[in-house]
């Protein structure tokens, strides 16, 4: 009997180690992370705002956390492809993904190999960049009002460039929104669309404020109005188009971090704090507003829900404009 008392007894204490090795392990990983490099994956080509706000995060956060942190364009499929790979990526902080706009978008029109409710896990919301809708040369008008009055007498001659994805969207919003036919023509980038804009190929965009703005100032491009709900700092005096009548019309380029589903919350919660704290200060703030990136810092679950709301809005977006579905 005492021999059996013995062996229960140590089975018992053998349990209850374990329990403690398997709990307490969790603790010295969150204290020590990150213990070696970490992968920030932009899913879009170098240069952009995605681009530019990832490799700021990164370098602020390799700098407080004492590692590397790594940044990887991997683009294709707006942003699909690099979603792709962190969703399949060890779920242990060591694979993080800036995402934009597109994100909610691409269920809209793409045949998508995750679905976009589960297939990360946001640690932030950075900010979004606004857009502005402006004309060139060929199209002598001076307000939104005059665009559109062109617009009604011209059903789909009005020439708008964009560059696909969140451009392309926008673009459709404006014409929903507006109650107008425009002609949106495609180019490969925001550059070259702005291009013809200014040569007189096409007649207007709306596109982001920080390529447009320099085009402003040389008088190369007449800015209109505002493309989100509320002023921006780099153009006070430029009023908004839900101001100036058309209802609702919100298009901003919103930037977040997000990491692989199943990563240890003690490793977000770090990584939120200090991109939290980054992104906050004076001198971020500074150097962003003067990029037109309005900052405002989100949490998870305000992502979370932000980000469902999108895609909800952007979907019937696509559905209004009768955007082709692709695989399906």
């Amino acid at each position: 009997m005492r021999s059996l008392r013995g062996v229960r007894f140590a089975l018992a204490l053998a349990g209850l180690c374990a329990c403690v090795s398997a709990h307490g392990a969790v603790a010295p990983e969150v204290s020590a992370y990150p213990a070696k490099p970490v992968r920030m994956i932009v899913p879009f080509a170098p240069g952009g705002t995605n681009d530019i706000l990832g490799r700021m995060v990164a370098n602020h956060l390799g700098t407080r956390l004492g590692q590397t942190f790594i940044v990887d364009n991997r683009p294709g499929a707006d942003g699909a492809i690099g979603t792709e790979y962190v969703m399949k990526a060890n779920p242990d902080g060591y694979t993080l993904i800036v995402l934009s706009a597109a994100y909610a978008m691409n269920p809209a029109v793409r045949k998508l190999p995750y679905d976009p409710q589960t297939a990360v896990e946001f640690i932030i919301g950075l900010g979004s960049g606004p857009t502005v809708l402006s004309v060139g040369p060929s199209m002598p008008v001076d307000s939104a009002k005059a665009l559109f009055a062109v617009a009604k007498s011209k059903p789909g001659q009005v020439i708008f460039s964009t560059s696909g994805g969140f451009q392309y969207f926008a673009t459709a919003l404006l014409q929903t929104l507006s109650g107008q036919k425009f002609n949106i023509v495609l180019y490969k980038g925001t550059a070259p669309a702005l291009v013809d804009v200014i040569g007189g190929q096409t007649h207007a965009s709306i596109a982001p404020i920080l390529p447009s703005q320099p085009h402003f100032k040389t008088g190369k491009l007449r800015p209109l109005a505002m493309g989100t709900l509320k002023r921006s700092a780099m153009l006070p005096d430029l009023p908004t188009l839900d101001e100036l009548g058309v209802k609702g019309f919100d298009a901003a380029n919103w930037y977040t971090i997000a990491v692989t589903p199943g990563t240890p919350k003690g490793v977000t919660d770090k990584l939120y704090a200090e991109a939290a704290a980054y992104m906050r200060s004076p001198e971020t703030l500074k150097t962003l507003t003067s990029m037109g990136v309005e900052v405002e810092v989100r949490s998870t679950a305000e992502v979370r829900k932000f980000v469902r709301d999108e895609i909800v809005k952007w979907r019937q977006v696509a559905i209004d404009a009768r955007m082709p579905r692709e695989g399906k």
